[in-house]
């Protein structure tokens, strides 16, 4: 099917029955995992489906020490199966899924993936190719700098997955330039490119947690912030008119993470509110680094994108 084919059969189909798919993509340690996890939680089990496309690997990761590519390469990657998955999933049809373990670095069981109401794609490629890009109703893309992206790959891989520093730096050298030509093109067809990283120019004291940028591209419809912005703190957040990558003006918002969580928890429950989803607090899962350590500017980002989830105006 061509992604033509794709998107006039999800149009086509009964929108009560097809799931509203999602993709959250970027490089290795770009905090994809971050991200899902706090919406899914906060929609909940019942209601959201989440995968990982890096499960489509072909090779494990003693297969991969021998080959002229790596995990980022499409080469080696079963992408025509992840494209026929996304179809069916799109569809609102099961798949059943390969399944890699990170921890392990070994293929398992597949395992069958029933759509639920909203699925979360995230991964290394899934808006790789444009059959793949046609299956989802929002993109998102991940973009920290490199050097805070090599900070996490770090720390994830030698505390989680069992490598030493030394191999996740050399990884790191091996990977570049596949990450140049496979996962950073990927930006480019994302509506919305997130960047957590500090505030250029600022001498925040250690600790600070990182601002969030955000770039609402006009491919999908925003939500209205002229209340939100109206009513809060410009240290907290502002929406500005910058340049994309192509020379073309597009709105920016900008979360700040050096503004005092009074501030940021009053923008939380204005867009809350303004959003109009459900009575009561924001999900307090939003934000969350793991264990006790949390990000407001992640908790707003994510309470964005849960717009783009519940708009049933879409």
């Amino acid at each position: 099917m061509s992604h033509k084919q794709i998107r006039m059969e999800r149009l086509d189909s009964d929108r009560a029955r097809r799931p509203v798919m999602v993709a959250v993509a970027g490089d290795s340690a770009a905090g994809k995992t971050t991200m899902t996890e706090g919406l899914a939680q906060a929609l909940g089990p019942e209601r959201v489906t989440t995968l990982c496309v890096d499960d489509y690997h072909r090779y494990d990761r003693s297969e991969r020490k021998n080959l002229p590519f790596t995990a980022l390469h499409p080469d080696c990657n079963y992408v025509e199966i992840m494209e026929q998955h996304l179809q069916l999933l799109a569809t609102g049809r099961p798949i059943l899924k390969p399944v890699y373990d990170h921890h392990t670095g070994q293929l398992t069981r597949p395992e069958l993936v029933e759509p639920h109401e909203f699925v979360i794609v995230e991964g290394l490629l899934p808006l790789h190719t444009r059959l793949s890009r046609a299956c989802f109703d929002i993109s998102i893309y991940l973009d920290p700098p490199e050097e805070i992206r090599r900070e996490w790959k770090v720390k994830r891989d030698t505390a989680n997955r069992g490598y030493s520093t030394e191999a996740v730096l050399d990884e790191l050298v091996r990977r570049e330039p596949e990450s140049a030509a496979f996962i950073r093109p990927q930006r480019t067809h994302a509506d919305i490119v997130v960047r957590f990283a500090p505030i250029a120019g600022r001498h925040d004291p250690p600790g600070t947690p990182l601002s969030a940028e955000l770039m609402l591209r006009p491919t999908v419809r925003h939500p209205d912030l002229t209340c939100v912005l109206a009513d809060s703190e410009p240290r907290a957040i502002h929406l500005k008119l910058t340049r994309d990558s192509d020379g073309r003006p597009v709105d920016t918002l900008h979360i700040h993470g050096y503004a005092p969580q009074e501030e940021t928890v009053v923008v939380k429950k204005a867009i809350w509110e303004c959003l109009g989803v459900d009575a009561g607090e924001a999900p307090v899962t939003l934000g969350s680094l793991g264990g006790d350590a949390r990000s407001e500017p992640l908790a707003i980002t994510q309470l964005l994108l849960l717009y783009h989830l519940l708009d049933p105006t879409r």
